[in-house]
């Protein structure tokens, strides 16, 4: 480092991360050039070669590593990886934030946040929704949950990540937040594959249909913005008027998918879910309301008895 760059990372706040596959190699980059020094440790020690070249620092332990910074960033596997690691570091956790952007399921991170609290240490526990090589970037943004004090204690640095979107005070929004975002993308996933392997039985190769594909998928959100102003509004309030398209349209076009995929031969676990969905709110006696209606079976036989009983 120059003598600029020793000058601005003195006036920054040390920061750990642990946790050093792409991601945590991405945020420690990203703090050491915003000047921040940054101690690191992971379970298999190679990994921190490169960002130890580049300037961050090797603790021994966890508990070495914990006690480095008052700010510290988990990217592991998972939650039960967080306790593997620092079971061995609770005597360090008192005074800390811990910030932990692995994935797993709200009520883990809830728990998390418990075990935290019983450590004396203050928890955010966030979701990154960007692949590495964007963090850092204007693209990056990150879902946040946990104290609002918390937050705004370190939000400049934080923000360095990506653009930050805290959700309130339950840890376990932001697990939430990100993963109906990847229920959205992962069906979407295998509703892109499913498509080409249809094609694909007629002689369309995948680089024909994809193109094509895709072009639709990014389409979509524009398709549901123009039926509403305020996208949700409507599910809030309990309507669904069925003006543009049925859950009898709908269940028609979800019929002959399936069909097709039969008589193609093709896997039916996607379609013959989606299937399920229309001719469930068909049964509730909802065909003439909008495709919406499909989320009184998707939220539970509760809803689904509720509807239903609301149009005898």
């Amino acid at each position: 480092m120059n003598d600029q760059q020793n000058r601005t990372t003195r006036q920054k706040s040390p920061v750990t991360v642990i946790g050093l596959g792409p991601m945590g190699q991405a945020m420690t980059r990203t703090l050491l050039t915003a000047g921040h020094p940054v101690t690191v440790w992971n379970r298999t020690a190679s990994r921190a070669a490169g960002v130890v070249t580049d300037g961050a620092a090797l603790a021994a332990t966890p508990g070495e590593a914990v006690e480095a910074s008052d700010l510290v960033i988990l990217s592991l596997t998972d939650y039960p990886a967080m306790y593997d690691v620092l079971d061995s570091a609770t005597e360090s956790l008192a005074g800390r934030t811990l910030v932990n952007l692995s994935s797993d399921t709200p009520d883990r991170t809830r728990e998390a946040a418990a075990w935290a609290a019983g450590h004396d240490a203050t928890f955010l526990t966030g979701g990154v929704m960007v692949p590495a090589p964007m963090v850092g970037t204007e693209a990056a943004h990150v879902y946040y949950s946990g104290s609002d004090e918390v937050m705004e204690r370190h939000l400049a640095t934080l923000t360095l990540l990506g653009t930050p979107r805290h959700l309130g005070e339950d840890p376990g929004l932001a697990p939430m937040m990100y993963q109906a975002q990847l229920a959205v993308f992962l069906t979407a996933l295998s509703g892109l594959m499913h498509a080409t392997a249809m094609l694909g039985t007629a002689g369309m190769k995948a680089k024909e249909a994809l193109p094509e594909l895709l072009s639709f998928a990014d389409s979509i959100g524009a398709i549901l913005r123009a039926g509403e102003e305020r996208p949700g509004a409507a599910l809030d309030a309990g309507q669904h008027p069925g003006d543009l398209s049925t859950v009898t349209m709908m269940g028609a076009t979800s019929d002959h998918i399936v069909e097709t995929s039969t008589s193609l031969g093709l896997d039916l676990a996607l379609p013959l879910a989606v299937q399920a969905h229309y001719r469930q709110a068909i049964e509730d006696g909802h065909g003439s309301d909008n495709w919406t209606r499909i989320i009184d079976s998707i939220r539970g036989p509760p809803w689904r008895r509720a509807a239903a009983s609301s149009v005898r």
